[in-house]
C-alpha cells in the first residue's frame, strides 16, 4: 500500500469520477448508425478524447461544429444511468477544495450536466474541451489544470481511466493513476500508468498540510 506525496489531483470525469459509460455508447451507437460507420469502432475511438475530434476523423468534409454540437446535445439530453463511481464523493469530501480540479474531455455544459446529475460538487477551477486549443492525449489539458491551482505538473497526480488521458498526464509530466473502470489491464499498462487501481475507493487522503499525502491500494489484477 504505497504512500505518495503530491500538491494536487487532477481527476478525469467520465470513467472516473462518474459511469457515464451507458449513455456514451447509446449517443455515439445511434450517430455511427446513423453515419454507416462500425458502432463498436466509434464508440471506442470516441472515449476520453474530445467530440469534435471524433467527428473531425469520421467526416473530414462535414460541417463539424454544427454536427459535434448535434452529439453534445444528444449526451446533455441523456442523463440516464449517470452516477458516482464508488469511492468518488467520499474522496472528494475529504480533499481541500483548492487541491484537485476535474479535468474532462467533455464540453463545459455537458460537463456541469453530468456532474450535477451525478451530485458530485462542482470545482471552482474546471478544465473541458471548450477551455483548451489541443485535447487529450496531448499534455495542454493538464498542464493548464496544473497552472490553474497554482501548481506544477510534475508535483501533481492525475486520475484517468483511457489511453489518451493517460498520456495527457504523462506528456505533461505528471505522474498518473490509471482505474479498471474502462479498459482491459494490458491497455493501460501500454499507456505508461505510474499506478493501476480499481476506483476512487482505492486513494485515501493520510494528510494535507504542505502537501497532500495518499495512501493508494494497487489492483492485483
Amino acid at each position: 500500500m504505497p504512500q505518495v506525496h503530491c500538491s494536487a489531483l487532477l481527476f478525469d470525469l467520465d470513467g472516473v469520477l462518474i459511469d457515464s459509460t451507458p449513455a456514451v455508447a447509446r449517443v455515439w451507437r445511434r450517430w455511427a448508425i446513423e453515419h454507416g460507420f462500425n458502432p463498436g469502432e466509434v464508440i471506442a475511438r470516441a472515449h476520453g478524447r474530445p467530440s469534435l475530434t471524433t467527428v473531425q476523423e469520421y467526416l473530414p468534409l462535414a460541417d463539424h461544429e454544427a454536427e459535434n454540437h448535434k452529439v453534445e446535445l444528444r449526451e446533455i439530453e441523456d442523463l440516464e444511468g449517470v452516477v458516482p463511481l464508488p469511492g468518488t464523493l467520499e474522496l472528494l469530501s475529504s480533499l481541500p477544495v483548492n487541491r484537485w480540479t476535474i479535468v474532462t474531455s467533455s464540453t463545459r455544459p455537458l460537463a456541469e450536466v453530468r456532474i450535477k446529475a451525478a451530485g458530485l460538487p462542482l470545482p471552482p477551477l474546471l478544465i473541458t474541451s471548450s477551455d483548451i486549443t489541443h485535447g487529450k492525449p496531448h499534455p495542454e489539458p493538464y498542464l493548464k489544470a496544473a497552472s490553474l491551482l497554482g501548481f506544477s505538473a510534475n508535483d501533481c497526480i492525475v486520475v484517468e481511466d483511457a489511453p489518451a488521458g493517460i498520456e495527457s498526464g504523462k506528456a505533461a509530466g505528471a505522474r498518473v493513476v490509471a482505474f479498471l473502470t474502462t479498459v482491459a489491464t494490458s491497455v493501460l499498462r501500454s499507456a505508461g500508468p505510474d499506478w493501476i487501481l480499481n476506483n476512487c475507493a482505492d486513494i485515501r487522503l493520510v494528510s494535507s498540510n504542505a502537501r497532500l499525502q495518499l495512501s493508494l491500494t494497487e489492483s492485483a489484477v
